[in-house]
């Protein structure tokens, strides 16, 4: 009988996974920053909202509203929810439902941003977004 050693290959594994994180780390990470672009849009604090927000969507933003992020936010109309209803994570993107919005984030190297919001479904079609990406 011959013993296999998997000590360093059971290390890399586990670290691969503890570096992904579980499904459910990442569902509490998206609903986390979801949560809290949400509060920022409640409190009036497009500061902490514009930094919600991934790099090409506050960009598309800024230009389509030819106003700066902190300026533009407030102008889309965006009606934030108070409760997160579904988180659904697909690797490094996410949709988060609450009681009034859907958002789309992405996964960065430093946290989750939000790449679309004000977002309605439409039936046969892709969502309607207030605020998306470029």
């Amino acid at each position: 009988m011959r013993v296999i050693r998997s000590g360093p290959v059971a290390v890399v594994v586990l670290a691969a996974l503890t570096a992904c994180g579980g499904v459910d780390a990442r569902e509490t990470g998206a609903a986390g920053a979801a949560s809290r672009f949400v509060a920022s849009l409640r409190a009036a604090d497009t500061t902490r909202g514009c930094a919600a927000l991934a790099p090409g969507t506050r960009d598309e933003l800024e230009q389509s509203a030819e106003l700066p992020c902190v300026r533009a936010l407030p102008e889309v109309g965006l009606q934030p929810g108070q409760k997160v209803r579904t988180v659904n994570v697909y690797g490094h993107q996410a949709r988060v439902v609450t009681d009034r919005d859907t958002l789309f984030l992405s996964a960065f190297p430093g946290g989750w941003k939000i790449t679309a919001a004000g977002c309605t479904a439409r039936p046969e079609k892709p969502y309607q977004c207030l605020i998306k990406g470029g």
